[in-house]
């Protein structure tokens, strides 16, 4: 019987013959956490009492500090402190404040096809787009996985997810991953590993496929994988890695739970109403709804070619009186192309505001708390109650495109104006 792309990778790493629902004991390639989620995973190591010589997966282990960045309260920069001692304590790896995102970090530095990434953060799935099986997991089960260098996992059933066509104007990655969400709930794929396969997804960028599998927890997935392919290789070479390419696509015969198909030409641009990221709507349907920020960014949505989608939009033009908008870059990489190019100038020239790389406000921590009825359209992942910092406020999901085009009305605005 052929294999998916989940068993064929947990399959390698574990040495066993894999199928979905088998428990396995694999070796991970990769360790990632971040500043919200690294402490309590430092302090249940220090509590096991193992001696840093002992710990396995120190070299495979890399921290950032992404989510407060830079830090507004002094108890997150003593959590930061933790961790920058911690991992020069064990000789981990550690990007300080304003490198960029964690998941951003990982796939222009470390992820390849073919490895296993485990990280304390839900959207680990977001290196699938490289072909690698990746997958959040808790602080504890992660402080489990430094100290030995593997962990367990039960190899999950797959969903095909069968993309065929062409987008049409104004309508991007972001949007078809709205659909897709909407068609299966927020938890239509729980435990699930979804595989895109397809015209539409082979043609695809990394950015657009980096966005797609970040998004896949968001039906409750725990893996979004991609085949490695010349894409892939160029995006590698790009990277200076190209030696780490290898072919991951699945078996012509493997058997999937679900399958699902969709036309790229019968979308249009769409929107997650608040609370649920599944609430999806098209954007005709809230047109018109006044906004009092839009945030573009994240890792979902801060890559250079989506700033330079606002920044296209936004140029010769002005934010719309009373509106904030908030342009966080991915990393720093992304930061200074995203300047050397002019978006930035033209971003802050219409009067943005660009935030130093990292979360930003998408976690309601810092640099963009909505205030009490607020709304604000944001490209990022999530839109649950109290997501942005304030529980009275309303969070709707978007394209950059969307969200420019907002930027620039003070509403909802469909972007097919614009683009």
């Amino acid at each position: 019987m052929g294999k998916t792309i989940a068993e064929k990778i947990l399959s390698e790493k574990s040495g066993h013959d894999a199928y979905a629902g088998d428990i396995v004991i694999a070796k991970v390639d990769q360790i990632a956490l971040q500043d919200g989620t690294a402490p309590l995973a430092i302090k249940q190591i220090k509590a096991l009492g193992f001696p840093k010589e002992r710990i396995a997966g120190a070299k495979i282990t890399h921290f950032f500090v992404d989510h407060a960045a830079p830090s507004p309260r002094k108890e997150l920069s003593n959590d930061q402190r933790l961790i920058r001692e911690f991992a020069r304590e064990i000789g981990a790896d550690f990007s300080k404040p304003g490198e960029g995102i964690i998941h951003q970090l990982m796939v222009e530095k470390f992820v390849n096809p073919g490895d296993l990434v485990v990280g304390a953060d839900s959207h680990t799935c977001t290196y699938g787009a490289l072909g690698a099986f990746s997958t959040g997991m808790g602080s504890t089960d992660i402080a489990i996985s430094i100290v030995l260098g593997k962990n367990w996992f039960r190899v999950p059933e797959s969903f095909r997810i069968e993309v065929y066509g062409e987008f049409q104007n104004g309508v991007y990655a972001k949007d078809l991953m709205l659909r897709i969400i909407g068609e299966l709930g927020v938890d239509g794929a729980t435990y699930k590993a979804l595989e895109f396969h397809g015209d539409k997804i082979d043609s695809m960028r990394i950015d657009e496929r980096l966005t797609m599998a970040n998004m896949a927890i968001e039906c409750g997935a725990k893996a979004g994988l991609f085949n490695s392919d010349d894409e892939t290789r160029r995006y590698l070479k790009e990277r200076g890695r190209v030696e780490k390419f290898r072919e991951v696509k699945p078996d012509s015969s493997a058997e999937y739970e679900r399958e699902l198909f969709f036309d790229a030409g019968d979308l249009e641009p769409l929107v997650a109403k608040p609370h649920n990221v599944d609430n999806v709507v098209a954007v005709s349907e809230v047109e018109g709804i006044d906004v009092d920020q839009v945030f573009v960014g994240t890792c979902t949505n801060g890559r250079l070619s989506d700033i330079e989608v606002v920044a296209r939009i936004l140029k010769g033009r002005k934010v719309a009186e009373g509106v904030r908008l908030i342009v966080g870059p991915a990393s720093r990489e992304v930061y200074l192309k995203a300047d050397e190019l002019g978006y930035i100038r033209t971003i802050v020239s219409a009067g943005g505001v660009v935030i130093p790389p990292g979360c930003g406000p998408c976690v309601g921590i810092h640099m963009g708390i909505l205030a009490d009825g607020e709304v604000c359209l944001s490209t990022q992942n999530r839109n649950f109650k109290g997501r942005m910092g304030n529980p009275n406020a309303e969070i709707y999901l978007a394209s950059p495109a969307t969200a420019a085009a907002t930027a620039i009305e003070g509403k909802i605005t469909d972007p097919r104006k614009y683009v």
